[in-house]
């Protein structure tokens, strides 16, 4: 059975950090890259963060970009992202997916899998 488990939301203050992990069953993920979303409530989801089948290609949403660092260990079967400084903007539930791919590359688009998410909350 394929499955995607995100952990590591908590509640946490503004400037503090947290590290989200992606766990995959099911499936290798060595054939798919893997994105974070987020959603808050009544907005669509927003691409934060992805990463390609080797972790040599990354992207970063502008809101996020020199705060956020996403990183897989396909060894662990585990994604993660690492979140700096944040603030309460950042309060979100984060879901990871998983894009099947033959390129080295990552979008923020066309997922095939997704987890249920993480709640992140952000105080001020």
């Amino acid at each position: 059975q394929l499955r995607l488990v995100e952990s590591g939301g908590d509640l946490v203050r503004a400037g503090g950090s947290l590290r989200l992990s992606c766990t995959f069953s099911g499936f290798n993920l060595d054939y798919y890259a893997i994105t974070w979303f987020r959603q808050v409530p009544g907005k669509e989801p927003e691409g934060v963060s992805c990463i390609s089948t080797s972790g040599g290609f990354t992207d970063y949403s502008d809101s996020v970009k020199g705060r956020f660092t996403i990183s897989r260990d396909n060894a662990k079967r585990t994604v993660y992202l690492q979140m700096n400084r944040l603030n309460p903007e950042d309060t979100a539930t984060y879901y990871c997916a998983g894009d099947w791919t033959v390129v080295d590359k990552c979008f923020f688009y066309g997922m095939d899998y997704w987890g249920k998410g993480t709640l992140v909350t952000v105080s001020s």
